[in-house]
């Protein structure tokens, strides 16, 4: 069996690269694997050194269809984690995130039909539903994003859906909330707060920070994308539930105790703008599958504090050159 990752040399890609690789996805034979990736700011050969050697990498963008018309065939599989995916970044300026999430997701399903790919998975967020008060979306919840790049996804996630239900591609859409965990780009809420409390500096905290998002450890968003890429159906949606919903204020200060530190050290910025104020998934389609997160928040977030107190010699320069 023959991998793509477009998108592998991120955070959830290289976790879900590192854990094929492995063999802890329970796939039996381990895979063939490419990653894909254009090495963007986010993206860091170095997340995947633990199985350096053991992989293709092809460095270019799911933009350009004739890298893609090259690339594309052969494979069994096509997992699509190559996004823009930071809501600050796209509220600045949201061109780039429309042409990668849209126009690329549209570019990479195309060489996927044209290849004949037997499967494909498309990774999406939480976000593409907006903000919900009460309860849990199931996933034929309407789409109503907020951000820049909540839209883009959203815009993704429907190419995703058209091309299953017009051409036949066996695509299959996942959504899930907030991941953290090990190799997370220090933008991020969880590496951001830990790499600054680790070098004894402030943590901002948006708005009175009640906030509520809903956390899942990489490793079991990676279990979960397995599992759909395995049995899911094409044309469905499903999604990968986290094991914690938390308030902004509340995450700080489990980060705060995790690292020795009080509520002095965290700063009250403005609200952002066009801030959701809960997601929440409900996962039954997908554990009635068989899907069981592993990881509890506790753990995970424990795990997570030590191995960016551990590896300052991954995210120091990315910090320092930021």
């Amino acid at each position: 069996m023959n991998v793509l990752v477009a998108g592998g040399a991120g955070f959830i890609g290289s976790s879900y690269v590192r854990m094929l690789l492995s063999g802890v996805l329970g796939t039996g034979e381990i895979p063939g694997v490419t990653v894909l990736d254009k090495l963007t700011y986010a993206g860091n050969p170095a997340n995947l050194g633990p199985v350096g050697g053991r992989y293709t990498f092809v460095h270019g963008d799911i933009c350009d269809a004739e890298l893609l018309s090259r690339v594309v065939p052969g494979h069994d599989l096509v997992v699509n984690l190559a996004a823009e995916t930071h809501v600050d970044r796209s509220i600045e300026s949201s061109g780039e995130f429309v042409r990668t999430n849209v126009l690329g997701t549209r570019t990479l399903l195309q060489a996927c039909l044209e290849a004949g790919t037997p499967r494909v998975v498309h990774v999406s967020t939480d976000e593409v539903y907006g903000s919900i008060d009460r309860g849990s979306w199931s996933e034929d919840a309407p789409l109503s994003p907020n951000s820049p790049y909540a839209a883009s996804k959203a815009g993704g996630d429907l190419v995703a859906l058209a091309y299953a239900r017009t051409h036949g591609l066996p695509v299959s859409v996942t959504r899930c909330g907030n991941n953290y965990g090990p190799y997370q780009y220090p933008e991020k809420v969880v590496p951001l707060f830990i790499t600054r409390l680790l070098r004894g500096r402030t943590v901002p905290l948006y708005g009175r920070g009640d906030n509520v998002r809903d956390w899942i450890h990489v490793e079991d968003h990676c279990r979960g994308i397995q599992l759909v890429a395995e049995r899911g159906e094409t044309g469905e949606s499903y999604h990968i539930a986290g094991t914690a919903e938390l308030t902004n204020r509340e995450l700080t200060g489990l980060l705060l105790d995790g690292l020795g530190a009080d509520w002095s050290r965290v700063e009250r910025v403005a609200d952002r703008k066009g801030h959701d104020f809960r997601y929440s998934l409900s996962d039954k389609k997908l554990r009635a599958l068989g899907y069981t997160p592993e990881v509890s928040f506790t753990q995970g977030l424990g795990s997570t504090v030590d191995w960016y107190r551990s590896h300052p010699d991954w995210w120091g320069p990315l910090v320092d050159g930021r």
